[in-house]
């Protein structure tokens, strides 16, 4: 399996990044080829020593790295992308991994 991570820091209006990331992101994430599942975190995000400053985490799980970088770079994965700059105006850091069972 592979892996793709979204953290979304704190937008300037979290109502309004709400609304749009549920509205129109996700349905155009859920269009990029290979995605085999897609969930988001609910509420605060939170690390050891207190708050974050990530308002939202996305989990994009793929069969393989393949899939998952073969889906970016689709039309659907690049509109996706594309979307980004349309709401989350804090900023996102996108990781990648293969995972294995532990």
């Amino acid at each position: 399996m592979a892996k793709l991570v979204v953290l979304y820091k704190t937008p300037k209006d979290t109502a309004a990044f709400d609304r749009y990331y549920s509205s129109t992101h996700i349905p155009l994430a859920r269009k990029i080829p290979g995605l085999r599942s897609y969930d988001i975190s609910e509420g605060a995000v939170a690390a050891p020593a207190g708050p974050s400053g990530v308002h939202l985490v996305a989990t994009l799980t793929f069969a393989s790295m393949e899939d998952l970088q073969k889906g970016l770079a689709s039309p659907e994965g690049q509109t996706a992308a594309g979307d980004l700059a349309n709401f989350a105006d804090g900023g996102a850091d996108l990781l990648m991994f293969e995972t294995r069972d532990a």
